[in-house]
């Protein structure tokens, strides 16, 4: 996955090789009482890693990631629909999610002039459109895709839109593969159960659950700085083309390799594509706060790879 986490704008995994500045510890932390409230500035108040997983063998001693600085000013908001769940009724059942769902997700394994990286793709037909980052495929050589039953595809990259952070690949020869229900992302609402499907680590068809934490979170403020860099070389300086988006945020835990999977409610219905997590200095995995891009985004993207 080039452009590998957040190469400005990735999900790729990579965390910072940089110690976060001045990171809280609440150990050493006085107690505050009703402080008044700090005027409203824009600074770096996250740091946001791509979830593409890198072959440490083959990266060897590079480490680090792009990093990206979250706008302290960005706020939550809710719509007003419920999801239906994959039975109809009223129960939450993440196997059954999990039963539908993990034939359309497929790991995505990436070859670049730096090393190997690890993400996740989303099926969008039966020949083999598939559905990524664009930070997973950037500088790609060479693309395989691989299936929830271990079947294995080389694909090439169709396109890609590194502002919106989507790309789209096909698996070459492929034929009856299951596509991947498209829901709304216009109809969540904050608090609604969502289940993450994905590569973690390499670890295929891996499954967590949580809800949709917020809505609408900013993460255009690209970082600046001496932060840290890829083992691609991308640093994590602004350019026209760093991802800019509004992203869903949820608790269900998003990882390295994570990076293009499916972020689906409880119909098993994708309704964001897992790109991001927050990353606190001398974490290594989810703390519960990850970004995924709206499917209704994703899909405008899509259709504009298609035709061009």
């Amino acid at each position: 996955m080039s452009e590998n986490d957040v190469r400005p704008g990735h999900t790729g995994g990579y965390q910072p090789q940089h110690g976060y500045p001045h990171p809280y510890d609440p150990q050493q932390a006085g107690p505050v009482l009703a402080p008044p409230r700090p005027p409203r500035r824009k600074g770096k108040v996250a740091v946001l890693v791509t979830a593409t997983a890198v072959a440490a063998a083959v990266v060897g001693g590079a480490s680090g990631a792009a990093i990206v600085g979250l706008d302290g000013s960005s706020a939550g908001t809710a719509s007003t629909a419920t999801a239906t769940t994959v039975s109809g009724s009223t129960s939450t059942d993440v196997s059954a999610v999990a039963a539908k769902v993990l034939p359309s997700v497929v790991q995505v394994n990436v070859t670049t002039s730096e090393g190997e990286a690890i993400g996740s793709g989303v099926i969008l037909s039966s020949d083999g459109k598939i559905l990524t980052n664009a930070h997973v495929v950037s500088g790609a050589r060479s693309v395989t895709v691989t299936l929830n039953d271990g079947t294995k595809y080389q694909a090439s990259v169709l396109g890609s839109n590194t502002t919106a952070d989507i790309a789209v690949v096909q698996a070459q020869g492929a034929g009856g593969l299951t596509a991947a229900t498209l829901g709304d992302s216009s109809r969540l609402q904050v608090g609604q159960e969502v289940v993450a499907i994905g590569s973690p680590g390499g670890l295929q068809s891996t499954v967590t659950s949580g809800i949709v934490s917020a809505l609408n979170r900013n993460l255009s403020d690209i970082g600046t700085g001496d932060e840290g860099s890829s083992p691609y070389g991308q640093t994590a300086d602004r350019t026209s083309d760093s991802p800019s988006y509004t992203a869903i945020q949820t608790d269900a835990a998003i990882n390295q390799g994570n990076s293009g999977g499916a972020l689906v409610n409880m119909a098993g219905q994708v309704i964001g594509i897992n790109s991001a997590m927050y990353s606190p200095s001398g974490s290594s995995g989810s703390v519960g706060i990850g970004f995924a891009i709206p499917i209704n985004d994703a899909k405008t993207i899509v259709s504009q790879i298609e035709n061009d």
